[in-house]
């Protein structure tokens, strides 16, 4: 299968279609897709700031799996509803510069923050040692990608 058909095939899913016929399920999905990207960058953001030193006061073993796992949520949830709104016109998207962009920037994001959790460094802060140069590292990758993965996203409806 091509990539045209298979962006065809997903124009033609029985959901794509249903939102081009109906503003208001459009409108529901949208708004869950920001609701999404809200907790996502809403809990990233105080992690990151936690990583790099900021809130030395807040206890990162009980504030850094919470704030991970909302931000994981958010992450889930957006995927799934941007890949919705992505279905009403996949042609479109997939030749947006803005769109790729932001595709390629929750690429860095997402492969950044599971490199993170795998590494034995997140579980040694988690439980008490002091944050590594390479948490501090990512915490600065977080805090530039996820943020431009949000102006790309926005950027989309301009080109």
């Amino acid at each position: 299968m091509s990539a045209a058909e298979l962006l065809e095939a997903i124009a033609a899913w029985p959901l794509a279609s249903a939102m081009r016929r109906s503003a208001i399920l459009y409108l529901f999905i949208n708004a869950a897709h920001i609701l999404a990207i809200a907790l996502l960058v809403g809990a990233i953001v105080p992690l990151d700031l936690r990583l790099l030193g900021f809130f030395g006061n807040t206890s990162l073993d009980v504030l850094g799996p919470f704030l991970s796992r909302a931000a994981a949520v958010g992450l889930v949830f957006a995927v799934v509803t941007g890949f919705c709104l992505f279905s009403v016109r996949p042609l479109a998207y997939a030749t947006n510069a803005a769109f790729l962009a932001k595709i390629g920037l929750l690429g860095v994001g997402a492969v950044n923050a599971m490199s993170l959790h795998l590494g034995g460094a997140w579980r040694a802060a988690v439980n008490g040692d002091p944050v590594s140069w390479r948490l501090r590292v990512s915490a600065a990758v977080s805090l530039t990608v996820w943020p431009a993965a949000l102006l790309a996203g926005r950027w989309i409806g301009f080109l």
